[in-house]
């Protein structure tokens, strides 16, 4: 059992946000420096679309990821012109503040698969943990379309015109 001293909630403020705190009861002369920052009564909160935002353009950094593909409110959105840089991206935090990651990608014909699988996981988790903290436990990508360079500068050209 926990000391009764000693309590760490994790408090999730609605389903949009994030917070990451921690609360100690011990008188703060039984707590050296470190201690007294982590277990404070401060919290530091991340919105789902922070993450999510964090993560696809992280994504969009990978070589032959030519692009991301969202759901239906996204393609309604571009067809009004709002690009949505979330696009492609779901994130879901789990109860130790954990993040699993599910992308969406469009990646250039020719690359091989695998190769950008292991490379967004890299980018995705450095990025991740180096603004945010938050460890990432899984990630899912999943290839939606390949194109050549060329036909995606097309498709991109022509959804261009039409917001124009």
């Amino acid at each position: 059992m926990a000391d009764e001293n000693e309590t760490k909630d994790e408090q999730v403020d609605d389903e949009s946000t994030r917070t990451v705190e921690s609360v100690a009861d011990k008188a703060p002369e039984a707590l050296d420096d470190e201690e007294l920052l982590e277990e404070s009564e401060d919290s530091l909160t991340y919105s789902n679309g922070v993450i999510e935002k964090i993560v696809a353009l992280a994504t969009r950094e990978v070589p032959h990821v030519l692009g991301m593909k969202g759901n239906l409110m996204h393609f309604v959105q571009e067809q009004f012109g709002a690009e949505n840089l979330t696009k492609g991206v779901t994130v879901e935090v789990t109860d130790d503040n954990r993040v699993v990651v599910n992308i969406s990608v469009i990646i250039e014909y020719g690359a091989y698969a695998p190769d950008i699988f292991e490379d967004v996981k890299e980018r995705v988790t450095d990025r991740l943990e180096a603004m945010t903290g938050l460890r990432v436990a899984g990630i899912n990508l999943r290839i939606e379309d390949v194109v050549t360079p060329e036909e995606y500068e097309a498709t991109r050209s022509h959804a261009e015109e039409k917001n124009d």
